[in-house]
């Protein structure tokens, strides 16, 4: 993926001294696993007024743990409520954002005004960040939201780099844009595909991901003369009296789907801080555990080593290896430098599976004995190579030894959910440190 730059632009910051690095959060084990892989803040979703209804979603008794562990690692916690709501969506949500703000909630992220109108009027004490669902690409609009109150936009995913240059220039706002993860076909989410196909509401949390679906393409045989379906050797299909479909592909052909790629602006950390955006997004709530803790992970590493010495900033190519271990579809950068085109979309069934499995997390490390005991999370068995990784530089391979089970039985394998199994490791690890094996 090549790099392109744009000239430098010293961004002014509104209230942080340093990019925040924001994470995703399914649940409360994702949320632990981004704090201590090493977000600022996380954002969760409740069980009401968010777009990921398909994650587990937190309880308000959940909210108060993950809150009080974040602060632990002196990060925030911030709850999406960003859908479009309609009528019947509007009654209980004061008492709603309420019990998130006595739960330590940092702020809620909304889109529909009525809920922005509600939490500045009900509960001022809760921050109200503007969601990407707005749509908001121009100064003038990030200008209107912060005469309104706001602190923070999140800027739509089509503005540009050279754009958010212009509002930062423009307004003294904080902007927080997403800088890795899926990005939807529609603009800026507003897709009503899914609304179409399931009767589920893509803007009401209830997306089918109907872009990455697989797709045949067919033709109106009425519009095409016999001539031309002899020469393509097609037989026309019956759909209903009087109509026809001719398929514009062959059996052996590859369906289509509509899907872009994802993004990734690893490459680019250098050009995102010097625009001065405040806050970089990661997407993924209802990614994966290991996916989550490997790209905060390479992130942090990134932005910690620009911001001690911009001059002598090196990107380092394992940064850019770890997250093609969690990868799970080709990487482009979005908008931020030009308009994305074909050549940025999937229409083939290319998409390919994370090469790595998470297989088993560090709960505890003995110098002494070289020992350590391994959460299982995936089956693995000695002679099979695994990967050691962990916030702390820890990354390693080693083959896996004899295992024992904590009453001391020697183990073929490690194949029960959550066992806690003994081997000795070839080099120090600590506990939440990572252990992962190729699919």
């Amino acid at each position: 993926m090549e790099t392109r730059t744009m000239p430098k632009y010293k961004g002014k910051r509104y209230r942080l001294d340093k990019p925040e690095l924001l994470a995703p959060a399914g649940n409360l084990e994702k949320l632990k696993f981004a704090v201590h892989y090493g977000a600022d803040a996380v954002y969760i979703g409740g069980q009401k007024y968010g777009l990921r209804s398909g994650a587990d979603n937190f309880s308000f008794e959940e909210m108060r743990e993950g809150v009080e562990f974040a602060k632990k690692y002196g990060a925030k916690v911030f709850v999406a409520t960003n859908i479009y709501a309609h009528n019947e969506d509007i009654a209980g949500i004061e008492e709603y954002l309420r019990n998130l703000y006595e739960a330590g909630i940092a702020a809620v992220i909304v889109a529909d005004p009525v809920i922005v109108d509600t939490a500045r009027r009900a509960v001022p004490g809760l921050e109200v960040h503007l969601s990407t669902q707005q749509s908001t690409i121009n100064w003038q609009a990030v200008s209107f939201w912060k005469e309104e109150g706001l602190p923070r936009v999140v800027l739509g995913r089509e503005t540009s780099l050279e754009e958010i240059a212009e509002i930062k220039a423009n307004v003294d706002i904080e902007i927080e844009t997403f800088i890795h993860g899926a990005m939807c076909s529609s603009y800026s989410g507003r897709c009503v595909l899914s609304n179409h196909f399931t009767d589920r509401d893509s803007n009401r949390g209830g997306c089918c991901q109907s872009c990455r679906w697989k797709y045949d393409l067919f033709e109106d045989a009425r519009w095409v003369s016999e001539e031309d379906q002899g020469e393509a050797g097609q037989t026309p299909q019956p759909l209903q009296p009087g109509v026809t479909q001719l398929p514009l592909h062959q059996p052996e052909d590859n369906q289509f789907t509509m899907g872009s790629k994802d993004l990734c602006m690893l490459e680019s950390i250098p050009d995102l801080i010097e625009a001065g955006i405040d806050s970089f997004k990661i997407e993924g709530r209802m990614k994966s555990i290991h996916y989550v803790a490997t790209v905060v992970n390479a992130y942090r590493k990134a932005i910690d080593a620009y911001m001690a010495d911009p001059e002598g900033y090196e990107l380092k190519p394992e940064w850019l290896e770890e997250l093609q271990k969690a990868a799970n579809r080709p990487l482009n950068t979005g908008f931020f430098y030009d308009t994305p085109d074909h050549e940025d979309h999937i229409y083939e069934p290319e998409e390919k599976a994370a090469p790595y499995d998470f297989a088993g997390l560090v709960l505890e490390y003995d110098a002494d004995s070289g020992m350590a005991v391994i959460q299982q999370r995936n089956h693995f068995k000695p002679g099979q190579e695994v990967e050691f990784f962990g916030p702390d530089n820890t990354v390693f391979k080693q083959t896996v030894g004899e295992l024992w089970d904590e009453e001391g039985n020697s183990l073929d394998a490690a194949r029960h959910p959550l066992q806690r199994v003994r081997m000795k490791v070839d080099r120090p690890v600590a506990y939440f440190d990572m252990m992962r094996k190729r699919k």
